[in-house]
């Protein structure tokens, strides 16, 4: 185990060697980490969750109760998954036949900023974009755009949503989150935040 004071890990949960945790991140109870993963700083990790082996998550994390980050899954900074959400890893599992080598894992990306509802299931080989939205309950079968607002099973597109999380509401091709005030342009089918502070943290 790399032993960093300043995280904090419960005493039910296993820290397997070869797992970098990063300041502030916060572990509860029953979770438990494999060998070569990563964990960023001041994630917050609830109960009954499985990380790896070799997953890489980022900063800001929060990953909540019984939820499985396998190997191939790479969560970046401030990503939020719901309880119960699930992960898959393999395209094609067949317990006669196991596939458990690295090269089997197909690489699941969940970029910066993106939420995943409870209950969710991502099944392996697709990116979500940054400060995406997936609502509860979805089956996420390809790739989601950034700002997208998906749900459903198969997951579709049913508008798009501000990086603070709300539904956006469009006057012909732009739109103003009524929350926040970041603004937005419907550019051929792919959103871009026009706030010049939006534009630098997406960069």
């Amino acid at each position: 185990m790399s032993v960093v004071e300043e995280h904090q890990v419960h005493e039910s949960s296993y820290i397997d060697d070869d797992v970098e945790i990063g300041n502030g991140t916060q572990i509860w109870h029953f979770c438990h980490v494999l060998p070569g993963s990563r964990i960023g700083e001041r994630c917050r990790i609830g109960q009954n969750v499985v990380i790896g082996p070799n997953a890489i998550i980022g900063s800001n994390v929060k990953i909540q109760n019984n939820v499985s980050v396998y190997q191939g899954v790479i969560l970046e900074d401030d990503v939020f998954c719901g309880p119960s959400i699930v992960f898959t890893n393999i395209a094609t599992p067949r317990s006669a036949f196991p596939r458990n080598k690295a090269e089997d894992n197909l690489t699941t990306l969940v970029k910066r900023g993106a939420s995943i509802g409870a209950n969710a299931t991502i099944v392996c080989g697709n990116t979500i974009g940054e400060c995406a939205l997936i609502g509860a309950g979805s089956v996420v079968t390809k790739d989601v755009k950034p700002y997208a607002l998906v749900y459903g099973n198969p997951a579709k597109q049913h508008g798009w949503a501000c990086a603070c999380g709300v539904p956006l509401s469009f006057a012909d091709t732009s739109a103003q989150c009524i929350e926040c005030g970041r603004a937005y342009i419907d550019n051929d089918g792919n959103l871009e935040p026009q706030d010049a502070a939006e534009s630098q943290d997406a960069a």
